[in-house]
């Protein structure tokens, strides 16, 4: 992912300001998300690192350049980022990770921007290793992204106190702190797991309900949210306790449409229908304050088809 930021236009329909412990009603949700501007932003990763780890390990964190790419962010219109953390980055050293991302907060907060935080990811590398990183791999997209809590992480369930200490105690050291938009605690967390009856699905399944009660046990200000991945039934039944999701754009367009279609036919609303555009296709940039076509300082990637992928779309947080 070095060297690029692929853009994700989104609408966060969340819940109320207030603390609690149970799941957010749509009532809620939608008072939580009337009190916000139209939200515009992108997964964000500096240009000097090629994935989360690299981002936030003390030896390579990097706030000028994160100061100057969050400029250009604001200069463009955006508010809001999309930011991965790590288990093994709180299981080296929980203290010296919590001041880095406080620092991170400040910068954000300096130009406007309110971060989506992501703890857990099933994308990519499932064998993440702490220290350097390799560098990245010309034309191959994500060619140095890692999974958290990595196939090791998450098929020991001995691993899970330590799994539940860094949930718990990330939500709890920032509950209250308004410079966070909210938490998304698992990226993707079906990707990867087609088979139902596999070590990854089992894994997944087992864990994200209790990766979403540990989250609700810190009583955080913030919405819960997590963004399934491609699997065309959205039902409650089959996702439980995933009863709202994030509209992820990675992948073809008409497979987009059909699955906003497909939620906007169900009962999971409200849900707003936008737009869908990928830069291979000679597609721009839209939302408050954007220019057209989008910057492309913020716009580099080594993937064939470009980085830009804008999604506008509803979600609603876990809680």
């Amino acid at each position: 992912m070095k060297r690029m930021i692929a853009a994700l236009v989104w609408m966060l329909a969340s819940s109320s300001v207030h603390a609690d412990t149970a799941q957010w009603t749509p009532a809620k949700a939608n008072a939580w998300y009337a009190q916000h501007r139209w939200l515009v932003g992108s997964n964000y990763i500096p240009t000097d690192a090629i994935n989360q780890l690299e981002m936030f390990q003390a030896q390579t964190f990097n706030p000028a350049q994160i100061d100057k790419e969050l400029g250009w962010a604001e200069d463009i219109g955006m508010n809001t980022m999309r930011v991965f953390l790590h288990d093994q980055l709180w299981e080296q050293d929980a203290a010296g990770f919590k001041q880095r991302l406080d620092q991170f907060l400040g910068i954000a907060a300096k130009h406007g921007i309110r971060p989506l935080l992501v703890f857990f990811d099933s994308c990519w590398d499932p064998n993440p290793k702490l220290g350097p990183q390799h560098p990245p791999i010309p034309g191959v997209h994500n060619s140095g992204w890692v999974q958290s809590p990595g196939r090791a992480g998450l098929a020991d369930t001995a691993n899970y106190p330590k799994l539940r200490a860094y949930v718990h105690g990330v939500i709890s050291a920032f509950a209250n702190d308004d410079r966070i938009l909210g938490w998304d605690l698992w990226n993707e967390p079906d990707n990867g797991a087609d088979d139902r009856n596999g070590e990854k699905w089992r894994g997944v399944s087992t864990l994200l309900p209790q990766v979403f009660a540990w989250a609700r046990a810190a009583n955080p200000s913030q919405p819960l949210t997590s963004g399934v991945w491609h699997d065309e039934d959205w039902s409650r039944a089959k996702l439980n306790p995933i009863e709202r999701v994030q509209i992820e754009g990675w992948r073809r367009m008409s497979a987009a449409d059909k699955a906003v279609l497909k939620i906007a036919g169900s009962s999971m609303d409200p849900l707003k229908r936008k737009p869908w555009a990928a830069n291979c296709r000679g597609s721009v940039s839209s939302g408050a304050g954007a220019r057209e076509p989008m910057d492309q300082r913020l716009v580099t990637s080594q993937a064939p088809c470009g980085g830009v992928l804008v999604v506008n779309a509803a979600s609603t947080p876990l809680r």
